[in-house]
């Protein structure tokens, strides 16, 4: 079971930046495809990008260029490197886990707002 904790959510400015962190717990960490999701009101929740354990990347239309995920094996951790934002990313970002023998796994969330 993996338990995954968020941080790094906040108010910016349009055109700002932010980093968002994903602390996840458990020795198996490394096994697991990360992303990042988010859902903003009255929308479903999106795929921004997601880091495979083999360190492939992808990511949503939308963020491309803008938005740069990484992992750290070592400290099992993943990051969101947010720049350019805008205020049509403000949402609440959820960390994800999944591996199709372990399972798929959410964090709690964390709010971010653009906004001048």
């Amino acid at each position: 079971q993996v338990q995954l904790v968020e941080s790094g959510g906040g108010l910016v400015q349009p055109g700002g930046s932010l980093r968002l962190s994903c602390a996840a717990s458990g020795s198996t960490f490394r096994l697991y495809t990360m992303g990042w999701y988010r859902q903003a009101p009255g929308k479903q929740r999106e795929l921004v990008a997601a880091i495979s354990n083999g360190g492939s990347t992808n990511y949503a239309d939308s963020v491309k260029g803008r938005f740069t995920i990484s992992r750290d094996i070592a400290k099992n951790t993943v990051n969101l490197q947010m720049n350019s934002l805008k205020p049509e990313d403000t949402a609440v970002y959820f960390c994800n886990a999944r591996n199709f023998a372990y399972g798929n796994y959410w964090g709690q969330g964390t709010q971010v707002t653009v906004s001048s």
